[in-house]
C-alpha cells in the first residue's frame, strides 16, 4: 500500500512540476505589449490560464493528500520492524556472556 502511494507521490510531484514550468506568468502579458510576440499559445490567449489554474490545484490537491496519507501511514507503522544494528549488538554481548560463563 504505502508503494503504491509513494509511486503515485512521486509521478504528482513529476506533473505539478511541469504544469507549473508550462505555465505563463502573470507579468508576461505586459511583455506581450511591447511586441515581444509571447501571448500566442496553443490554447488561446486567456484560455489556458483557466484550464492550467484548474488542473494544477486538482493536481496539487492530490500531491497533498498522498503526502499526508504517507505521513499517516509512516507514523502508525508498529514497531516489530528490527533493526539490523541493534540485533547484532545483542548477539555480540550473548556471545561475550557465554564465552564468560564457560568454565
Amino acid at each position: 500500500m504505502q508503494t503504491a502511494i509513494l509511486t503515485i507521490h512521486i509521478i504528482l510531484a513529476v506533473i505539478l512540476i511541469i504544469l507549473v514550468l508550462v505555465q505563463q506568468g502573470k507579468g508576461a502579458d505586459a511583455g506581450a505589449a511591447f511586441g515581444s510576440g509571447a501571448s500566442s499559445t496553443v490554447f488561446g490567449a486567456r484560455g489556458s490560464a483557466t484550464f492550467m489554474n484548474k488542473v494544477t490545484t486538482v493536481i496539487a490537491l492530490c500531491f497533498f493528500v498522498t503526502s499526508l496519507s504517507l505521513a499517516y501511514i509512516s507514523s502508525n507503522k508498529s514497531s516489530s520492524s528490527k533493526s539490523l544494528i541493534n540485533d547484532t549488538v545483542q548477539e555480540e554481548n550473548i556471545d561475550k556472556q557465554e564465552e564468560f560463563n564457560k568454565p
